[in-house]
């Protein structure tokens, strides 16, 4: 604040108040300016042995400034630790970046590779997750949030061998069940976070083969990939296509027991 004609500057409180004292009667000149607001003029007359009260109210210097905020995109482990730290209930996290970094050919093997979860697997794949040593149909799985019925008539467990592991942003298993989740999961819950696509296109490919002895010898392969972009002025509107094929050409050396005759 600065008072003219006397040329004296002066700072307001906490409270934005002031008090001037020893000012001789007359007539003054009143600016006040504050960062991010609009500087105020204003005309004081002080009379002699009285008090002048000034109440004084700063506008936004501009209703249309624009803030802009920027940061990196918290990624990978660090994101996937500050859900698991900040979550009500128990939860652990695979992100992308860890999932697409191991050979996880399905979200089956990738959920099966976080702490206290197993699979039943079909011929060495992984099919069904086991969640705390609980049996498959007492876990329920979840793509965003939303339930996924089986599409077998007589089981309630979901296979997640038909799910590419290209097109998942991360996977959210819960131990332990919040109130605002399903009930039906008493084993846990496995969550299903698909990627979006971004502003800037995205491409994706990989590729993996093998070998196998078995049978004499057996190849193994497959491919994947994945692209999306926002579109429009605005990039409203966004498509992310993904694919797998996987061939893999297994064979199988079986051991059964042929059983015995009681006498």
């Amino acid at each position: 604040m600065q008072i003219e004609p006397l040329g004296k500057q002066l700072i307001t409180d906490g409270q934005g108040q002031f008090r001037i004292s020893d000012l001789a009667p007359g007539e003054y000149h009143l600016s006040v300016s504050y960062v991010g607001l609009a500087p105020l003029t204003k005309d004081v007359k002080v009379e002699s042995g009285g008090v002048a009260n000034v109440d004084l109210a700063l506008d936004v210097s501009s209703r249309t400034d624009t803030v802009f905020v920027t940061a990196e995109r918290v990624q990978g482990e660090a994101e996937a630790i500050n859900i698991e730290r900040t979550a009500d209930n128990i939860v652990q996290v695979l992100p992308s970046r860890v999932i697409n970094s191991l050979p996880n050919m399905n979200i089956a093997d990738a959920v099966g590779r976080l702490p206290s979860v197993t699979l039943e697997r079909d011929e060495g794949e992984g099919k069904y997750v086991q969640i705390r040593d609980t049996e498959p149909r007492l876990s329920n799985v979840t793509i965003n949030g939303v339930h996924v019925p089986s599409p077998e008539a007589t089981v309630r467990n979901i296979k997640l061998d038909v799910i590419p592991a290209d097109i998942v942003e991360r996977i959210e298993v819960n131990k332990t069940i919040s109130p605002n989740q399903d009930g039906d999961a008493i084993g846990g819950s496995v969550n299903i976070v698909t990627r979006t696509p971004t502003e800037k296109p995205v491409y994706s490919f990989g590729a993996q083969g093998g070998y196998t002895p078995i049978q004499k010898g057996r190849t193994l392969n497959s491919f994947n990939g994945t692209v999306g972009q926002r579109f429009g002025a605005q990039k409203k509107l966004g498509a992310l296509i993904g694919g797998t094929y996987d061939h893999n050409n297994r064979g199988i050396d079986d051991l059964a027991n042929p059983g015995y005759r009681q006498r």
